[in-house]
């Protein structure tokens, strides 16, 4: 691949997942360092020189910051956020639903964002440059029954994203969403064995774009919702 990120650096959230370990590679073999965060991420899971792991968790503004903060010291700066930290529940409907599963969905795809942000931003905004891409999915525009708190946290993580597009559009820094359908990870295989996964969107289709989003050539876009929802659309 050619080093089209060559001298930046990147910090992605959920780097040992299933899609984050493709988008930790493709940035790093891009030419970026990369600071991957996860809670037992090892040094051993990306053997790459400019690789740097990160064992965090953001769950609160506190270890948002520390995590964020680590990450700057050690890479010089941080010109890309990809945050790519969620979770899935469902299964009642709004009536039956709990107040842990709400809670739970919105501390894990919308409260983490909220503090990571919070913690990133200001680095950029010093340094007037910066991508910001977060992983949305299909549901925050395309909600299914069931699955209220998933959706709920979801269209609100597009509209703290594009709001931060517009709050610092004259910083020099984007921000941008990406929509996938279901991806074809180890995870959702396991959970939906019978399902036609053919028809699943491919995390490499997603980290891709990611890479894109994080280059110079998508300077211009920012506040854009993109969606992916694979071959069955």
């Amino acid at each position: 691949m050619e080093p089209t990120l060559k001298g930046k650096t990147a910090l992605v959230t959920g780097a040992t997942g299933g899609l984050g370990t493709h988008v930790t590679r493709m940035l790093l073999a891009a030419g970026a360092t990369v600071a991957g965060l996860a809670p037992q991420i090892r040094q051993s899971d990306f053997d790459h020189p400019a690789f740097i792991p990160l064992a965090a968790e953001v769950g609160s503004f506190e270890s948002a910051k520390a995590a964020v903060d680590t990450a700057v010291a050690r890479l010089g700066n941080l010109d890309i956020l990809a945050h790519l930290v969620g979770g899935f529940a469902g299964g009642k409907r709004v009536d039956e639903m709990d107040d842990g599963t709400w809670q739970r969905m919105f501390d894990l795809n919308l409260n983490s964002a909220f503090q990571l942000l919070r913690a990133v931003i200001p680095h950029m905004r010093r340094a007037k440059t910066g991508r910001i891409i977060a992983i949305g999915s299909r549901a925050a525009v395309d909600p299914g029954p069931t699955l209220a708190a998933y959706n709920a946290s979801k269209a609100a993580l597009v509209s703290l994203v594009r709001t931060v597009a517009l709050e610092n559009k004259a910083a020099g820094i984007t921000a941008n969403v990406i929509l996938p359908g279901t991806m074809d990870t180890p995870g959702n295989r396991q959970s939906d064995p019978k399902a036609d996964f053919s028809q699943w969107v491919q995390p490499a289709t997603v980290a891709g774009l990611i890479l894109w989003l994080a280059g110079e050539q998508a300077k211009d876009v920012s506040g854009a919702v993109i969606p992916v929802y694979g071959a069955g659309l």
